[in-house]
């Protein structure tokens, strides 16, 4: 392919569209730099527009809105507290103190908008500096059309069809309580949805933004404002040095190489490598490939391959922000978040045994699962196993209450496929799980008698804040426990998924990637899952993730365009 010897001359180049990269590009261009944004897939957006788009920010200052009282100490202590020794102490605390400082900032210059979820829960409540709400935060909707032509290349659809509307996560979590109030507001929704005509004309999309598709659109809108270029379907294919500081890239674009100089730096935000089928099955637990992510399909590991061929060091690329996924009939696969919590309910493996409390968080359960199934208990995949008043009252994942559809409104293809089995009797539906009848019965036996009373005796399931936040706060004495006792029964199968992986560059507190001698490699930033995980091998709270993307994106940028951070640094 030739390479276009008309230089492009840039301060910052950015790779990749999600949260971190278009965090980066923002604080980079405020602070007087000019930017180029690249993304290999023809649109953009990454995996950040397939999630939640929720950010894990500890001290932020909308806490004070919800009444949450919270200091970067205590985010410190309880980060520390969790994720120890496997992450330098600097960059634990880097995260702890400048969260808040990037999320004021990007509500300062740009369209992002946050608050404060005050009832969503740090997931380790027996930890020092634990919060009961106030460090998750949850995206302001924003209409589609105010992108424009970009519109046409937001990534979108991964919730497409499974919902009328866009609902945010508080509205998300509302609704799952199904009584009188949640009615309301399902019915408020659908006629903000039906009254939109402007997008009833065009398309049955609902063009109001939620989660992690209104951050990326909010990200989008800042970029056009300052006139960020966005090259799409242009990846990288090899970063350059200059006296081993890295000056830029040769990027790939409509059949020509450009050779892109970035005098300040660049940074890495191409996401993780969950599609990469070959190099997780270099670094991760067997059984694994890429069939069970969530991740967008452009995280195939670009990261990893273009600081490797410069020396660069990886961390944690055993891991993964490990979820329980399950594969839809269109071959989407959706993250099962909630669900699994709710009375009525328990997973098994084919053994037709519990392994675990269902109800835990979701990192947590699939970690559980792999040992499980390491333990030659046959826990991969598991199901979900539920009864008749369960699949009336609650969803589970994208399937809605029987209340609201039921069996025969459902696509055939959900029990065609084998994602759902459906039976009039426990005995029945073991058959044809290939699962030990006796086993299976003796197992929801013991469950319910336990769970009449509020106890899980095996796993405690329902004990902790996090057990109960998605779970029916209407049932007592604990809302997460409800016997499996009225046909017909259902599995719905699922496989130990994850959001993406978490293994990528070695970097310090500066989000500056080093080298396999621990030196600094000057010139190159990694951020978001390109990175190895700031978080480690854990899962502090919903939105750990983007937070965490988004804040070294941040400080990526501060770092190169500080007055002594020079191209002859």
């Amino acid at each position: 392919m030739p390479v276009n010897n008309s230089d492009l001359e840039v301060d910052w180049l950015v790779a990749g569209a999600g949260a971190a990269g278009m965090t980066g590009a923002v604080v980079a261009n405020q602070l007087g730099g000019s930017v180029l944004v690249v993304e290999k897939e023809a649109v953009y957006g990454g995996t950040t527009a397939k999630s939640g788009g929720v950010a894990w920010i500890p001290a932020n200052h909308r806490q004070a809105e919800v009444h949450v009282e919270d200091t970067t100490e205590e985010g410190y202590a309880y980060l520390k507290a969790l994720i120890g020794d496997s992450v330098s102490d600097a960059r634990i605390r880097a995260y702890a103190e400048r969260a808040k400082e990037m999320l004021q900032f990007m509500m300062q210059h740009s369209h992002v908008q946050y608050s404060a979820l005050p009832k969503y829960m740090d997931y380790y409540e027996h930890l020092k500096g634990y919060k009961v709400g106030g460090r998750s935060m949850d995206n302001t909707p924003i209409n589609l059309r105010r992108l424009g032509s970009d519109a046409a290349s937001i990534r979108l659809g991964h919730y497409d069809g499974l919902m009328p509307f866009n609902v945010t996560v508080q509205e998300g979590q509302r609704l799952q309580e199904m009584d009188a109030g949640a009615y309301l507001l399902g019915m408020r929704l659908l006629l903000r949805f039906l009254l939109d005509i402007p997008a009833r004309f065009k398309h049955k999309r609902d063009d109001r933004l939620t989660l992690g598709p209104a951050l990326v659109a909010r990200l989008r809108l800042s970029l056009q404002d300052r006139k960020i270029p966005l090259w799409l379907d242009s990846p990288i294919q090899e970063l350059v040095l200059d006296k081993g500081r890295v000056c830029g890239a040769l990027v790939q674009r409509a059949g020509t190489t450009t050779r892109v100089s970035a005098r300040r730096g660049v940074l890495l935000a191409t996401g993780g490598f969950s599609h990469n089928a070959e190099m997780r099955r270099q670094y991760q637990q067997a059984p694994i490939g890429n069939e069970w992510t969530s991740a967008a399909p452009g995280a195939t590991g670009d990261a990893v391959v273009l600081g490797q061929k410069i020396g660069a060091a990886l961390g944690f690329m055993e891991c993964a922000w490990w979820s329980p996924t399950y594969t839809i009939p269109d071959g989407r696969v959706l993250a099962l978040i909630a669900g699994k919590s709710n009375p009525g309910s328990i997973m098994v493996n084919r053994l037709g045994k519990r392994f675990a409390n269902e109800a835990q968080p979701y990192e947590d359960l699939v970690k559980a699962q792999y040992i499980s199934d390491a333990k030659g208990e046959q826990t991969i995949p598991c199901y979900l196993v539920f009864d008749a008043i369960y699949r009336k009252k609650y969803a589970v994942g994208h399937i809605k209450p029987g209340k609201v559809e039921d069996d025969k409104k459902l696509d055939p293809a959900n029990f065609e496929t084998g994602l759902l089995t459906k039976a009039d009797s426990l005995e029945e539906l073991a058959r044809k799980l290939e699962i030990n009848p006796g086993v299976l019965q003796d197992t929801v036996k013991q469950f319910n008698r336990h769970a009449l009373n509020g106890e899980d005796p095996l796993f405690d399931r329902g004990v902790s804040e996090h057990d109960r936040y998605y779970a029916d706060k209407s049932v007592k004495p604990n809302p997460s426990l409800g016997p499996l006792d009225t046909p017909p029964y259902y599995a719905l199968r699922c496989d130990p998924g994850d959001l993406d992986t978490k293994g990528g560059l070695q970097c310090d507190e500066l989000a500056r990637v080093i080298n396999t001698d621990g030196a600094v490699i000057k010139g190159l930033y990694a951020a978001g899952n390109a990175s190895a995980a700031a978080m480690g091998n854990t899962y502090p709270g919903a939105g750990a993730t983007i937070g965490s993307a988004m804040t070294f994106a941040y400080i990526a940028a501060q770092n190169a365009f500080a007055p002594n951070s020079t191209s002859e640094e």
